[in-house]
């Protein structure tokens, strides 16, 4: 029997529209978006990085979706698709595709976060939502957006942030909260070089994670009046929340830190590649932070259908410690170390992979040497390669971080300069 509580959140997900804005370069990936938007970009052994927002909604109760997209879209568009189409339209589910409009200038894209949420209103309000729940389409997580619902209706707020403590030396990329012993939001500040600790707390910060929950009314109010107003640059961050807290606008808080089917207060902005990288590994720890096996919290996506990984071993068999294999693969008597295989990637005989991410559709050369290397999809590793031991050598080849991280894409191997789509083709 369906509790009161229940009910109650049942409605307000009803009543709720979802937007996820995936539209942005995503340039801190660097090659990794030279073909994709960043939340298209794969992750995790099997899935795309839009994939967790997505899910957060369907297994939230949240069934009226939009995309708005902008960048270098057609591998997000055609991933939703074919993998997002399972929605009853005649029960009202929808997860709806919205490009750039160009309304407002045929010259220009969106200006900032706020101009694509308000260059779409239109559609927005065809939906005729009371809620209007805004999401970041770029970061990893498993939430559950009722109790954020909840919290924003029960607390009479004007709009609520969904917020996260990280470590203060990590934190000046992201919006710097404060807040009073109420949760209401004091004092906002969007990036800045040095943030504000959290009180009593001086190595923490609590940030904002991109999630906002509106009423329709509201938002369309602070929407039309930031659209007239020339000196913005028409962003949620940097001046859509720090005029409404200006003026003295109930802006609350909602603490992320309850756990979600055991994957605790668990968020990754994958932002760069060296956080892309490292929230990539920590699916290959005994324990991971984010459980992606729980049925009861799918992490749903499109995926081919493929044969069963297969290893191919005989006197020399295939040695693989803490590692993962998707569907497609094939590996020939070589050994894998850390090393997380995407869909259809093949590994001949005599390989030594350590920290490796291979994207799909990857190939690598018999007797190849690959340590601590990101392979974007679609990469053919010659036979007796060696990349990530020599930083010298692979600085003149690839990308590589500041950690040393070596991150290779076709380009760099002259196996082509553009995207090229095909039907088999995973981008």
């Amino acid at each position: 029997m369906m509790t009161d509580a229940a009910r109650f959140v049942s409605l307000l997900t009803h009543d709720t529209l979802a937007l996820i804005l995936a539209g942005g370069r995503g340039s801190r990936l660097g090659v990794l978006t030279d073909w994709r938007t960043k939340p298209a970009v794969p992750f995790g052994g099997k899935f795309r990085i839009i994939d967790f927002s997505l899910s957060n909604c369907l297994n939230s109760g949240i069934r009226r979706i939009c995309v708005l997209t902008q960048y270098k879209s057609h591998a997000l568009i055609r991933h939703i698709l074919q993998g997002w189409n399972h929605l009853n339209v005649e029960h009202g589910e929808f997860i709806d595709i919205v490009p750039a409009q160009q309304w407002l200038d045929e010259e220009s894209w969106y200006l900032g976060t706020a101009d694509a949420v308000y260059q779409t209103l239109d559609i927005v309000e065809s939906y005729t939502p009371k809620y209007v729940l805004i999401l970041a389409g770029d970061h990893v997580y498993n939430m559950d957006y009722g109790e954020l619902l909840a919290a924003h209706v029960e607390g009479q707020a004007d709009f609520t942030i969904a917020c996260h403590t990280v470590p203060r030396a990590q934190a000046s990329g992201f919006g710097i909260i404060q807040v009073d012993d109420s949760d209401r939001i004091v004092d906002f500040e969007e990036k800045p070089a040095d943030p504000k600790p959290i009180p009593g707390r001086p190595d923490m910060s609590l940030v904002s994670m991109g999630i906002y929950v509106f009423s329709m009314d509201y938002l369309r109010t602070h929407l039309d009046r930031d659209a007239a107003d020339t000196t913005s640059s028409h962003d949620f961050g940097k001046d859509v929340i720090p005029y409404a807290i200006g003026r003295g606008d109930d802006v609350r808080a909602y603490r992320f830190g309850n756990p979600v089917r055991g994957s605790a207060s668990y968020w990754r902005d994958v932002g760069t590649v060296d956080a892309f990288y490292e929230a990539n590994l920590e699916f290959l720890s005994p324990r991971p932070p984010l459980d992606i096996y729980d049925p009861a919290w799918q992490v749903m996506t499109y995926q081919p259908q493929l044969p069963p990984a297969q290893f191919i071993g005989g006197e020399s068999r295939c040695q693989v410690v803490d590692s993962m294999v998707s569907g497609g693969c094939m590996i020939q008597r070589s050994n894998l170390d850390t090393t997380l295989l995407f869909s259809n990637v093949k590994v001949q005989e005599g390989c030594s992979l350590e920290g490796v991410l291979a994207l799909p559709g990857c190939e690598i050369g018999a007797g190849s040497r690959l340590r601590n290397v990101i392979l974007d999809n679609e990469c053919r590793i010659s036979e007796g390669s060696v990349i990530g031991e020599d930083p010298q050598a692979d600085s003149g080849r690839f990308d590589m971080t500041e950690s040393g991280l070596v991150v290779v894409n076709r380009k760099m191997l002259g196996q082509g300069r553009r995207y090229r789509p095909s039907a088999t083709r995973e981008t």
